[in-house]
């Protein structure tokens, strides 16, 4: 997959589990180029709302971020930083 191939999967994987008010993501992977654990998976910063975080603590806004990407985190994600708005 590719760098933009994954970033359009992160999105429509957060869009419909999330259904975001706000999404960002930034590909960071040249920023850790080189590092031989990352397989070739990228890292990647998300910056997300939803109501859906309303009510939850930081762990459980993060809990749903990670189930949502979760079928990528074995090989198309290394490294992924969470900003929630």
């Amino acid at each position: 997959m590719t760098a933009e191939e994954r970033i359009k999967a992160i999105h429509a994987l957060l869009s419909d589990h999330i259904s975001p008010t706000f999404l960002e993501i930034e590909d960071n992977s040249d920023e850790h180029a080189g590092h031989k654990s990352a397989g070739g998976a990228g890292h990647y910063t998300v910056h997300i709302a939803s109501p859906l975080f309303a009510g939850k603590n930081m762990l459980q806004q993060h809990r749903l971020v990670y189930s949502a990407v979760e079928p990528l985190m074995d090989s198309e994600i290394h490294a992924l930083s969470i900003k929630i708005k």
